[in-house]
């Protein structure tokens, strides 16, 4: 499971890339931490080593799937498909974190949009759901890119940065996106007003 777009790629995240994941987390602290989920009463763990044969795992289990996100060849930052679920719901949702240093370079965007493509497309999924802090200026912007419909507020929804978070709800589903959403984008065919807060 790999995409390319220009300098862009996205693909399955492998052990070997604990070390240069570990080393973004923690070179990107400042900068990743507001937009961390968190664990109620325990600290954050930062054995990438572990973390990726969690990831796998779950990988294997079908519960998720782990991608790598790289720019020019260099890791940018990690998104994953989780939450999977089959049968009558069919969904999963999107999360991911990228390095400070390629902000702005059409990371992110092109990286979900090639991620939902794979979950309607590979996947057989119906439905991808993405879920962002208020305040999360950047990641709502990826969301209006991309044409992301507005669900709604989800009230106390995650544990971010040592707390509950709210966050809004934006969701996709295969049949709005026949063509991908990467084609939809890159074409100008996004209607960016579906992320509208209302």
């Amino acid at each position: 499971m790999t995409s390319h777009h220009g300098p862009i790629t996205l693909r399955l995240v492998k052990p070997k890339d604990a070390r240069a994941l570990q080393h973004e987390l923690m070179s990107n602290r400042a900068w990743l931490s507001p937009w961390e989920a968190t664990i109620p009463g325990m600290t954050s763990s930062f054995d990438m080593r572990l973390g990726v044969r969690r990831l796998l795992q779950q990988y294997r289990d079908g519960l998720s799937v782990p991608f790598v996100m790289e720019y020019n060849g260099e890791i940018a930052g990690q998104l994953n498909i989780w939450g999977v679920a089959r049968g009558s719901l069919s969904s999963a949702t999107i999360g991911y974190w990228v390095s400070k240093q390629f902000a702005g370079k059409g990371v992110t965007p092109t990286c979900v949009a090639m991620a939902t493509d794979i979950a309607f497309q590979q996947l057989r999924l119906h439905r991808m759901e993405i879920c962002i802090r208020p305040e999360n200026k950047p990641s709502l912007r990826v969301v209006q890119k991309l044409g992301f419909r507005y669900e709604g507020m989800r009230k106390n929804y995650i544990h971010i940065d040592g707390d509950w978070r709210d966050h809004y709800a934006f969701a996709l589903t295969a049949d709005e996106v026949p063509e991908g959403v990467l084609r939809r984008w890159v074409s100008g065919r996004a209607p960016e007003s579906a992320a509208a807060i209302v």
